[in-house]
């Protein structure tokens, strides 16, 4: 059980990731065809891969590890949980990453989206109870303005740089690996000796919160993953693309 715990926290910014990030549509001939037309077209601008090797290993891996561990546990998690209760834990969660988004909105000059960030956060808070209910959402129509420091760091044109594929963390780039690390550091969850505002008194706290918060946002997204796998002839190229193209898409927003 350990195991999984410790595991489970190394994929704390797996919402990055295309098997959870990305909403698949019901149209999966679509999907397919958008991608070998985008693929065909940017083929010539990724040939530059270095570590394509270590990445098939690391996506083989991490493909396993989604369908046999973590898919089975968000099964189980869901059967146990009813709904209204994971809602609630998933707007606690959501509402506690509220300084990186305020952080990285400043940071891009998105003055208007900092201050809906800063409203919504006292609005849950308070009304919302511990942001267990997202109030400022359902009755002040105030919606997240989600921002890493990895778009942070595209936003000046920083490029994403090579290509690479982290243990459990999933798809990633040189750009958005520093922007991991970055806002690791302002995350309330990550705990932090000698910090004002860590949620957890300890580092086995957090490991076990962000073990929580993963399971419970994949318990909303069980078998997405499968359906969007299922059409890719070889999976490597076909996850990172649809990363790479995510990133640069969210970047230009």
């Amino acid at each position: 059980m350990r195991f999984l715990i410790l595991t489970l926290y190394f994929i704390s910014f797996l919402h990055a990731t295309p098997a959870l990030a990305n909403r698949h549509t019901n149209d999966n001939s679509q999907i397919a065809d958008e991608f070998d037309q985008e693929f065909q077209a940017k083929e010539k601008n990724n040939d530059f891969d270095p570590f394509s090797g270590y990445n098939r290993v690391m996506t083989n891996f991490n493909d396993f590890f989604f369908i046999n561990i973590l898919d089975p546990a968000s099964k189980g998690y869901k059967t146990i949980i009813p709904k209204p209760a994971r809602n609630g834990i998933d707007n606690f969660f959501n509402n506690l990453l509220f300084p990186i988004r305020l952080v990285n909105n400043l940071l891009q000059l998105k003055f208007a989206n900092s201050f809906e960030e800063t409203q919504r956060f006292l609005l849950n808070s308070t009304i919302g109870i511990v942001g267990l209910n997202d109030i400022a959402r359902d009755r002040f129509n105030l919606k997240a303005h989600n921002e890493d420091f990895g778009q942070t760091l595209g936003f000046y044109g920083i490029g994403g740089g090579i290509h690479i594929v982290w243990p459990i963390l999933g798809q990633s780039n040189l750009r958005d690996t520093a922007g991991l690390v970055a806002d690791a550091i302002i995350n309330p969850l990550t705990y932090m000796s000698n910090r004002g505002y860590n949620v957890f008194d300890n580092m086995a706290q957090s490991y076990e919160g962000k073990a929580l918060d993963i399971v419970n946002y994949n318990s909303f997204h069980v078998g997405e993953y499968e359906k969007l796998k299922k059409d890719a002839i070889d999976l490597y190229p076909f996850l990172k693309n649809i990363y790479e193209q995510r990133r640069k898409k969210l970047i230009e927003e």
